[in-house]
């Protein structure tokens, strides 16, 4: 496998030999095994669907370890963050990458697919029958296939609708998925979803859990609750992990100096900064960027 070291950036993914491309909507990768997968953590601007269809592969998302395996099916939304991949040598999957403004282009008024990402956010890896690996593979070939017509007028719009098809159909089989695994969303797991989401956005500039409280309309003591039900760990820790995360994607992938980097993730100086870092990290902001 091609051990290249790319950021999991749309544009750059566009540049992949294996791949063939919708202008800035969307890429399919026939190989997974052919593709360079980032060795550093990397964080994702784009929807990703996979099928590993042999071998496996192991890799951190979130800092949660994760693995998919053959029959496995990848559903992960953008702003993740992908790291410590590792394949078998006879991996192998199909795998779709879809644009954000492509994706809420195709779903704006379908209602019914946020429930999807809501269940994946917290379950990205579905073993799925035969069947529905199956039907995955034939959306795929078909949106290939309505992708290199070139000479079709409408083959933007159609490969638009049929994105949109496969979604119900994906969200028929994380439906059935659940029902069968009794893994309806409870309250809880919709709190912490939505909990996530925000930090995911807000993290730089807050990290208070009884902002994110009130941003919910909970008391911070039910937000607490919830979360720690849900991920057996708190908010704190959880607005903690993903202030490290943005302070490792800065560190690795720009060469801001610290005292920026503390401005931007809003910390009152940077040696503050610099201790909060080696609290959670073990080293230094500089150690960190040289290691």
């Amino acid at each position: 496998m091609n051990k290249a070291i790319i950021e999991t950036d749309f544009e750059k993914a566009k540049k992949w030999t294996t791949c063939l491309s919708l202008g800035d909507d969307m890429l399919l990768v026939d190989h997974l095994a052919e593709a360079p997968f980032p060795t550093d953590a990397r964080r994702m601007n784009f929807i990703l669907i996979c099928l590993c269809t042999r071998g496996s592969v192991t890799f951190t998302l979130d800092m949660q370890e994760q693995q998919l395996s053959a029959g496995n099916l990848m559903i992960v939304s953008e702003r993740h963050i992908l790291d410590n991949y590792c394949a078998t040598p006879d991996f192998d999957g199909l795998c779709m990458m879809l644009s954000t403004p492509f994706y809420n282009d195709i779903i704006h008024n379908v209602s019914d697919m946020s429930a999807l990402f809501l269940f994946v956010h917290n379950h990205p890896i579905l073993e799925v029958s035969n069947r529905d690996q199956e039907v995955f593979s034939n959306y795929y070939h078909v949106i290939k296939t309505k992708m290199t017509d070139t000479d079709n007028y409408y083959r933007r719009d159609l490969v638009r609708t049929l994105t949109l098809a496969m979604f119900y159909d994906l969200g028929d089989a994380v439906y059935r998925f659940q029902h069968k695994k009794d893994m309806r969303m409870s309250r809880a797991d919709i709190i912490f979803t939505q909990f996530i989401k925000m930090v995911e956005v807000n993290c730089k500039r807050e990290r208070r859990v009884s902002w994110y409280a009130q941003q919910l309309n909970i008391t911070p003591k039910y937000l607490s609750e919830m979360v720690k039900k849900v991920s057996k760990l708190t908010p704190n820790e959880w607005i903690d992990k993903y202030v490290t995360l943005e302070l490792r994607i800065i560190l690795k992938n720009s060469t801001k100096n610290i005292k920026d980097i503390a401005n931007e993730m809003n910390f009152p100086n940077q040696s503050f900064l610099g201790k909060y870092f080696k609290e959670h990290v073990g080293m230094s902001p500089s150690e960190y960027r040289k290691s």
